[in-house]
């Protein structure tokens, strides 16, 4: 029994993954800016389409690591 609330103890803890692309985009005026540039998009439009693509590798590494064995 003490074997099972570890366990869920830890995956409770994977899903603190899953709050940082809400904080890293939480806050607006942090990349609300048009320098640095990538590939000659401005830093917002960049900033914010990396955070889709980190969200979704964050998303799958909680799936992997909370799912039932």
């Amino acid at each position: 029994m003490p074997n099972e609330q570890k366990d869920k103890k830890a995956s409770w803890l994977w899903y603190l993954l899953l709050l940082i692309p809400f904080i890293a985009t939480l806050w607006p005026p942090f990349y609300a800016g048009a320098e640095p540039t990538l590939a000659g998009m401005p830093y917002f439009y960049w900033y914010q389409f990396l955070w889709v693509i980190i969200s979704a590798v964050l998303t799958a590494v909680v799936y992997f690591a909370t799912k039932q064995k």
